[in-house]
């Protein structure tokens, strides 16, 4: 019950994030709303203010904002007209298609802000293990020394090292470390060494192999270190979605890493246990994956009518409206495909003997 409960919280922010963005641009750009939908298929229940009617429907895996003239085919009377949709400058419809994406990264930085003011744990610069033959270990660093700068820069945390031994090109690192109550000074040259990134792929990097001892604490940031702090963790992990879905492409990830929705509801399960911290942070990365995935630019995706309008915008006339019904079908039906892909690998993550029998029909 906890897991599928969380589940529809997750999915309902998620998507009411989204759509509200397209909601409150297309609201700002003076079109009209007739719908606006939580979820698919049959509605729960429905109440209309003014001309839009606010919709919760049975199946929580979407949502959408109808307006009004946004096909380009309705017959709309002339004083609609000038709110219809279509009949908008394609720059301001591109800003309210774009504004759903917007909005999910809008919320992820929001959530990282708050938690970043709260405090997160982080790690102490305290030297945990030393690899054998290591350039720390030669240079006489012990376990339990704790690093107070490399180079004259300022080390707070553990993951503030690394970035300083990359920059390094292989040169030497004066390391200031702490030992008891005294201070000593130490001259490190990093190895050049074979590891693996988070694709499991071979590369090199300056190391000086040392490990962590696990001794964290409480990090609160002010507003103004929390909100920058909160816009580049919404870049990295932004980058890291498209830089997954390449490698993917490449055949460097296997796409069995990809979850569906068992998956997402097992994991927000398992999050809410944890408390509530580890459960909204999980949802801030879920909005920036909705959000980079919806700017692909796959047809019926937001990505995919930001495609269409710069097309439009370069050959300076509009895609007939068939060639677009078209390619959302299409589009549709590779979205559907791909849904039915990662359902069956969620199935198959559950291990369930008969079912996986079954599942190797299909393979």
């Amino acid at each position: 019950m906890v897991t599928f409960i969380s589940f529809i919280v997750l999915l309902g922010i998620l998507i009411f994030a989204h759509e509200l963005g397209h909601f409150l641009a297309a609201r700002a750009g003076g079109v009209g709303v007739l719908k606006f939908s939580l979820g698919f298929g049959p509605k729960i229940f429905g109440k209309k203010i003014g001309e839009t009617e606010y919709v919760l429907s049975w199946i929580p895996l979407g949502g959408f904002v109808k307006l009004l003239g946004e096909s380009g085919t309705e017959e709309l009377p002339p004083e609609d007209e000038k709110r219809s949709f279509y009949k908008q400058p394609r720059w301001k419809r591109m800003l309210i298609v774009l504004a759903g994406p917007v909005f999910n990264f809008l919320l992820a930085v929001v959530i990282f802000f708050l938690v970043y003011l709260n405090g997160l744990p982080n790690l102490l610069p305290v030297i945990g293990e030393l690899s054998p033959d290591s350039a720390a270990a030669s240079s006489g660093i012990l376990k339990d020394d704790a690093i107070l700068s490399i180079n004259d820069r300022k080390i707070s945390f553990w993951d503030e090292i690394k970035p300083v031994i990359r920059e390094s090109g292989g040169g030497d690192l004066t390391i200031r470390i702490r030992r008891g109550g005294e201070e000593k000074i130490f001259t490190v040259k990093p190895k050049l060494s074979k590891t693996k990134n988070i694709f499991g792929e071979e590369e090199t990097t300056y190391l000086i192999g040392i490990s962590p001892a696990g001794k964290t604490v409480i990090e609160k940031k002010n507003p103004p270190a929390a909100l920058i702090s909160s816009v580049e963790k919404t870049w990295e992990i932004s980058k890291l979605t498209v830089i997954s879905v390449v490698k993917m492409l490449q055949g460097v990830l296997s796409p069995r890493t990809l979850g569906g929705p068992i998956f997402i509801a097992q994991v927000a399960g398992n999050q809410v246990r944890e408390g509530i911290v580890p459960f909204v942070l999980f949802m801030a990365i879920l909005s920036i994956n909705l959000g980079v995935i919806n700017l692909f630019p796959v047809p019926v995706l937001d990505g995919g009518h930001i495609f269409f309008y710069l097309i439009e915008m370069a050959a300076r006339r509009e895609i007939p409206v068939k060639i677009k019904e078209w390619a959302s079908q299409i589009g549709f039906v590779f979205l559907l495909m791909l849904m039915l892909f990662v359902i069956m690998i969620d199935i198959e993550r559950l291990n369930i003997k008969p079912v996986n029998e079954v599942l190797q029909f299909f393979k």
